[in-house]
């Protein structure tokens, strides 16, 4: 199958496998470990034996999300999802590398005040203090060390929620997804569910894909009625085009439309923790599918053909989203983490083990594929045997 057709998500501005962004950094310096999750850098006190990373990422148009269900709900909590979005997409992707240690966190809040007034500010600044704690109890150390808030009305329209973090971890301890190798297996971690950290069931669908997910979900009817949410370039016929309201009831649980799309990214950090320390030296990669979905493994190892064909029962949320929104299953695969956010990638002999550490804090795991070394140099192949069809990706 061609995967270089230009998709719903490439209409709407957004490149989900940022060819572009690849291409302006592919000369520039990749640090100690250009293969690794994250950019790896000298030990900013200069010892031998240490390294840094300084990692920085946001919450995405899941804030615009969050700013239109406020309007219609006037429940100003909403904003402390979003929050955790931006928190957990920097702490579970350098976790990806092995990084366990103490870590700081600065926050950036970029804001249109004429929407977003003090009250929805003190909210997002609590929510950042509050759930740093959180996963402190839990074993990962975090320390917040301020942040910046910028008015910026003639840029942003409503609301951007980033995040940065820095940490130091021993060179030895670095996981460097070069090491990926043809034996293999890859355990997913579900991205749906309740985990015994959670408050509430997670829809699984993270912070990835959110402009496709709602222009193609959301009903016509917010075109008119939230111009400050959406670029004025696009066509209005790929504005908001799908079939729902914030409001529709999607399942059993009496879940909305609007509190599905807004299911917190769930952190693996618990999980993560308890598997790194017993097998930080046996696993060979962690890939964190967030930009690029589940195509994300296909920027990591060498030579490498990853063939996924056990996946997870898809999630409701991807089901509306593809139904309503008319996006290509081949496209729903390299946009959406499509049910499990988290990969590990080792030898079966610990696969068992890594497995029933999962489940014990009830997140679903299982052997969703395995890796094959592929002839054709310094190029990855990905294929993926779902319940919609098979697709490949190169």
């Amino acid at each position: 199958m061609n995967n270089k057709k230009k998709g719903i998500y490439s209409k709407l501005g957004v490149s989900s496998t940022k060819e572009d962004v690849h291409k302006a950094i592919e000369n520039k310096d990749k640090g100690l470990f250009p293969g690794a999750f994250c950019k790896i850098v000298e030990d900013i006190a200069g010892r031998s034996d240490y390294c840094s990373i300084f990692h920085e990422d946001g919450a995405g148009t899941k804030s615009s999300l969050a700013y239109m269900n406020y309007k219609e709900l006037g429940d100003i909590t909403l904003f402390r999802g979003i929050v955790r979005d931006a928190i957990v997409m920097n702490i579970d992707d350098i976790m990806c590398v092995g990084c366990t240690g103490d870590i700081f966190l600065s926050n950036t809040i970029a804001r249109n005040a004429y929407y977003i007034d003090g009250f929805i500010l003190n909210e997002i600044i609590d929510e950042y203090e509050s759930y740093c704690k959180l996963l402190s109890k839990y074993g990962l150390n975090i320390k917040t060390s301020g942040g910046e808030t910028e008015d910026m009305g003639d840029i942003i329209k409503t609301l951007s929620i980033f995040a940065s973090v820095f940490t130091t971890m021993k060179r030895e301890n670095v996981i460097n997804a070069d090491n990926i190798t043809e034996n293999d297996v890859i355990i997913g971690l579900s991205s749906s569910g309740k985990a015994t950290y959670e408050k509430e069931y997670n829809s699984g669908i993270g912070s990835n894909g959110l402009t496709l997910a709602r222009h193609g979900l959301l009903s016509h009817e917010y075109f008119k009625k939230y111009p400050e949410c959406y670029d004025n370039k696009l066509q209005e016929s790929l504005v908001f085009y799908g079939k729902h309201k914030l409001s529709d009831i999607i399942d059993e649980r009496n879940t909305t439309v609007g509190k599905a799309l807004l299911s917190p990214t769930r952190t693996y950090a618990p999980v993560l923790l308890k598997i790194l320390k017993k097998y930080q030296k046996q696993i060979n990669a962690i890939i964190h599918n967030t930009g690029g979905g589940q195509t994300k493994c296909m920027n990591f190892g060498k030579n490498v053909k990853y063939i996924k064909n056990n996946l997870f029962p898809l999630p409701k949320i991807f089901k509306i989203i593809q139904k309503s929104s008319k996006a290509s299953w081949e496209e729903m695969y390299r946009v959406f983490n499509m049910g499990h956010r988290m990969e590990l990638y080792c030898n079966k002999s610990i696969s068992k083990d890594i497995i029933n550490i999962a489940k014990k804090f009830d997140i679903e795991a299982k052997i969703i594929g395995y890796c094959e070394k592929t002839p054709q140099k310094n190029k990855n192949f990905l294929e993926i045997q779902s319940e919609f069809g098979n697709f490949s990706y190169n």
